[in-house]
């Protein structure tokens, strides 16, 4: 029976393991984005997220505990500066992954897995959709159609010679 064995072992031994996503978390931290399979990106959300809500509350216990878990200075000092004050405000979910398909070689399915408050192409659409109106009255789209009609000139199309 398989009960009680949900963790994803990745192929691995719990040193080798722990040490892959521990410099995973690292490298995620220091890049906000990065591009691996899936996987190994589920097992680094459940690694990671624990860790980044740590972050939120900036105290000495805090940063030993995640200094524990990564053993560099760049990536807690990073995570407790930059990344927390973006995740303040975040109940929980710190992290996206999308998938990019299957590599080439051994057919594996890939995808990034990157910081939520650091994609500025999806702030951008979330900050566009907020700014559009969301109630149109009949009489201002109709006069909205009719206006540049009347006003534009017909234009001629130049004779063939």
């Amino acid at each position: 029976m398989r009960h009680n064995k949900k963790f994803n072992h990745l192929g691995r031994k719990k040193a080798h393991r722990d040490a892959l996503l521990a410099n995973m978390t690292i490298s995620l931290i220091l890049r906000k984005r990065i591009f691996t399979t899936l996987a190994k990106a589920k097992a680094l959300r459940i690694y990671a997220e624990p860790i980044i809500n740590r972050a939120k509350e900036d105290t000495m216990q805090n940063r030993r505990v995640v200094f524990s878990y990564l053993q560099n200075k760049e990536a807690v000092t990073e995570l407790f500066r930059e990344v927390a004050q973006k995740i303040a405000d975040r109940p929980g979910g710190y992290t996206r992954i999308l998938k990019t398909g299957n590599r080439l070689g051994d057919n594996a399915k890939t995808c990034f897995i990157e910081l939520v408050d650091y994609n500025e192409n999806m702030l951008k659409e979330k900050t566009a959709k907020k700014a559009g109106r969301t109630r149109r009255s009949r009489k201002s789209s109709a006069a909205a159609t009719e206006a540049p009609a009347a006003e534009a000139p017909v234009a001629e199309a130049p004779a063939a010679e």
